[in-house]
């Protein structure tokens, strides 16, 4: 069942979602080579709770951290750790927030110091897809419009989409109806209504699209050991377009 939120649910959900990009950004910047992901999440987890927020992973399904911190080969879900992270690696940093009664989601994958050049193409590709596939969010489109965009952007430019994990809903629980694949056909599923609110996030592989799921029980990795790369944004579908809530508030 989809939920579609008033133009006032979609205000707090911008208050939400705006903590969680300024976070985001803060973490970034801590990164460079000889930090380890688990100071990253601790500092994720501080600055929530210094924002009235209550980090939404933490305890999710019994994830046990509150930030996901994914390198290089590991697509989503990697677990915060004393692993060191080195000049030249790729990280994906994954949070979310619970505030005055919605979440917010969001992801950006940032170089650590230098990166090769191909790791720069990737995550730049990435990033292209998921602004292209939020300009599919608009009412009256379908759900295979945006998937559709991510695939012919990532696949244009030499990658692939993984297709074991996609986007969702998003409000008052972290993962709502409808799902939203990177792949697809455009004019397929379900038709997009003002007030739906998306979390729209291409998973991005250097190599195949098929991934692995780490025996400890969360981190998704590519099969063949290549880089992976991941954006998101959550965004809402309204009348006059859609709205990208993910984003620092002025």
């Amino acid at each position: 069942m989809v939920i579609l939120k008033s133009p006032e649910e979609i205000e707090k959900m911008k208050v939400s979602n705006g903590i969680v990009a300024e976070i985001l950004a803060e973490i970034a910047e801590m990164v460079r080579p000889g930090i380890r992901t688990i100071e990253l999440d601790e500092r994720s987890e501080l600055l929530a709770r210094k924002k009235g927020a209550r980090p939404a992973f933490k305890g999710y399904r019994g994830y046990p951290f509150s930030l996901c911190t994914s390198v290089n080969c590991e697509v989503v879900h990697g677990m915060p750790s004393n692993r060191l992270i080195r000049e030249g690696d790729i990280l994906s940093l994954d949070f979310g927030v619970y505030h005055d009664g919605y979440y917010g989601d969001a992801a950006i994958t940032v170089p650590v110091g230098k990166v090769s050049d191909n790791a720069e193409r990737l995550m730049k590709a990435t990033r292209t897809a998921l602004e292209e596939a939020v300009q599919e969010a608009r009412v009256g489109n379908r759900v295979g419009d945006i998937s559709a965009r991510v695939q012919e952007s990532v696949e244009g430019a030499g990658f692939s989409v993984v297709r074991d994990f996609v986007g969702h809903g998003i409000g008052k629980h972290l993962h709502e109806d409808p799902q939203i694949p990177n792949f697809g056909v455009r004019g397929r599923g379900l038709e997009l209504k003002p007030g739906m609110v998306l979390a729209i996030e291409p998973m991005v592989n250097e190599g195949s699209f098929e991934v692995r799921v780490l025996p400890d029980g969360w981190t998704v990795v590519t099969t063949d050991g290549k880089l992976s790369a991941h954006f998101e944004h959550s965004i809402a579908v309204t009348e006059n377009g859609p709205v990208i809530l993910s984003l620092a508030q002025a």
